[in-house]
């Protein structure tokens, strides 16, 4: 893996996930962490086939923070899905040596599909690419709270 970012100077690349139940969206961050730029899907299937996936690209992409999406309910509450989206950034803590942290997403995917649709994307091809533009939403608003950090 690349040298840290406190080696380098600069913060480095930060993995954004948008868990889901049968795809897992991904988004990568610019090195200087001001962009979010959609890059995939990893397909969910039994672990710990996903966290392998997630490692591969946080070296790929020479990641030094990955960001999971914290499905809170409207409330501020925690539910069930919540705890799975805790549990699965938990075992991403244990298996990478990067820091993991969570970022409320709650109207992600509302957001997402409202801008594919604003962009003229239609019907399967939306559907095709709303994780990846969700994990997208959820890295930028955690790049916007944390900029200048």
């Amino acid at each position: 893996m690349s040298k840290t970012s406190r080696e380098t100077g600069r913060p480095g690349r930060v993995l954004g996930l948008d868990l889901g139940d049968a795809r897992i969206g991904v988004a990568v961050s610019d090195p200087d962490r001001r962009l979010a730029i959609p890059v995939g899907t990893v397909h969910v299937g039994q672990p710990p086939g996903e966290l392998k996936a997630i490692a591969a690209l946080v070296g790929e992409h020479e990641v030094t923070q990955v960001v999971v999406g914290h499905p809170l309910a409207m409330s501020g509450g925690s539910g069930a899905r919540a705890s799975q989206a805790e549990a699965f950034a938990g075992a991403l803590r244990g298996i990478l040596s990067v820091p993991v942290a969570m970022q409320d997403e709650r109207l992600s995917t509302v957001e997402a599909e409202r801008s594919l649709r604003e962009a003229g994307v239609r019907g399967r091809d939306r559907r095709a690419v709303v994780d990846r533009t969700a994990a997208a939403v959820i890295l930028q608003a955690w790049l916007d709270a944390h900029a200048g950090d």
